[in-house]
């Protein structure tokens, strides 16, 4: 039996696979094991979004990085570094 919405547990899974299918062809679906989330069953469609959300990647280079960041990972290097020497000492 569904728990809420959109969530079965695994016994619902191995009992009605027909409709959670069905019902994850509308919406993802949430698949829980001793009450737990454990799986998310979705539409290929839904996948390939996120899949291609996923692979989206920024380039950047330190001469194009905004001074604000810049000096952010400026402050970050140096304290990691006097870290590193005060534990060398």
């Amino acid at each position: 039996m569904s728990k809420s919405s959109g969530s079965y547990s695994t016994s619902d899974l191995s009992r009605k696979s027909g409709d959670i299918i069905a019902e994850a062809l509308r919406h993802p679906v949430t698949i829980t094991q001793r009450n737990k989330p454990r799986l998310v069953l979705l539409n290929i469609e839904d996948y390939q979004r996120l899949m291609k959300q996923s692979n989206q990647r920024t380039v950047g280079i330190i001469e194009t990085m905004p001074d604000e960041l810049f000096a952010e990972f400026e402050n970050v290097v140096e304290a990691y570094a006097s870290e590193d020497e005060a534990g060398r000492s």
